[in-house]
């Protein structure tokens, strides 16, 4: 049961296991400006999980598009699902949404499911299709992203994280950190998306020889770079970059095989998925001294650890342990999104994508 606070505009779900209250807050649009929302009733939407930082967007948003939007701080299971009752849509970030936990919502009404990211493997999309329940994602433009992947390359490129490491402990010595410079690179990008064209882009100010490999090839990104077959790539290439979607097809394509197939001493950079690289091959490829460096900022199994603070906990998930203790390989928690543009982009768009939907209008977020 809910029980309301008027003054504070919230409603509060009890959390019997641990004792707290998980609260929902309502926002109530004030104004139906909107062209979308003309001549309609405002639609209610459940938001879940959000941030402090998303807020203020959530309110913006949802003034601008005339939606009573209902928040919930916690994540969507089994345990909140009555906070979306009375709502047909639903926007939330990466908790796994599976057919089991899909079905709870579908029964509570719910029909759209939005996803405040880009990629949307945490969705089982086949047990949506069957459901019946439509799901789509976010987007926000290429450049938090492609910045930080470059910023990323140099900083694997030059040693940082050692150069840190040992500036923390007052030694200043050199040995053992001299870099590489990015001009002198052979730079391989695997992805030729709006992400990885505009890392291309970025990378060809640097005078770097610029490879590239995907199944579509796209006349901009031949401005930049030259296709070639991925075994060449591979072969050819110092420095490798990532910038594809989590798929079957691409599961694992950083593999032992593929690895023995690079070049000594390569460095590779992942801002895309994490499931792309099979994280015990990585390992004793480092371990090897194959693989000579790395910039992650995605990994294996980073659900349920990334957006929550660990400090002082046991990390469960031992092969990021390991990774995060190698002096050259850098680690960073999923952030590499995380701009003002990027955050107020996705919470627009899955606000938008909502009203779309509820409309029966074209959607241009929605995969099913």
């Amino acid at each position: 049961m809910y029980r309301t606070d008027k003054d504070a505009g919230a409603y509060f779900l009890p959390d019997e296991d641990n004792g707290h209250r998980l609260i929902l807050h309502r926002i109530k649009a004030r104004q139906k400006r909107d062209k979308f929302r003309k001549g309609a009733l405002a639609m209610k939407l459940i938001v879940y999980n959000y941030r402090p930082d998303e807020l203020g967007y959530l309110k913006k948003f949802s003034k601008k598009y005339g939606v009573e939007l209902a928040l919930c701080d916690a994540v969507p299971d089994e345990k909140t699902v009555g906070a979306a009752k009375g709502c047909s849509c639903m926007s939330m970030l990466t908790t796994p949404m599976t057919a089991e936990r899909m079905k709870k919502y579908y029964e509570a009404g719910v029909r759209f499911i939005s996803t405040r990211s880009i990629g949307y493997d945490h969705i089982d999309l086949k047990a949506a299709r069957e459901l019946g329940m439509h799901i789509g994602n976010g987007s926000y433009p290429p450049d938090s992203v492609a910045d930080y992947t470059v910023m990323l390359m140099l900083m694997a490129a030059r040693k940082v994280k050692a150069i840190a490491l040992r500036s923390a402990a007052q030694d200043f010595s050199l040995n053992g950190l001299q870099g590489v410079d990015l001009h002198n690179l052979t730079v391989g990008v695997i992805g030729t998306g709006r992400i990885g064209r505009t890392v291309m882009k970025r990378l060809s100010a640097f005078g770097c020889r610029i490879l590239a490999c995907d199944l579509y090839q796209n006349d901009e990104a031949k401005k930049y770079a030259e296709y070639v077959p991925q075994d060449r790539l591979f072969a050819e290439s110092d420095l490798i970059t990532l910038h594809m979607p989590a798929t079957k097809e691409n599961y694992h394509l950083i593999n032992e095989k593929t690895i023995a197939e690079m070049k000594d001493g390569v460095i590779l950079v992942n801002t895309a998925r994490g499931s792309l690289i099979d994280t015990k091959a990585f390992l004793n490829g480092v371990e090897s001294g194959k693989i000579g460096g790395a910039a992650f900022d995605v990994v294996e199994n980073e659900a349920g650890l990334y957006y929550c603070n660990q400090e002082g906990k046991i990390l469960q998930n031992r092969d990021l342990a390991v990774m995060k203790s190698y002096p050259n390989v850098i680690v960073t928690p999923h952030t590499a999104f995380y701009t003002d543009q990027a955050v107020s982009d996705m919470v627009e768009h899955s606000i938008e994508s909502c009203v779309l939907f509820s409309q029966g209008k074209e959607n241009p977020w929605q995969v099913v």
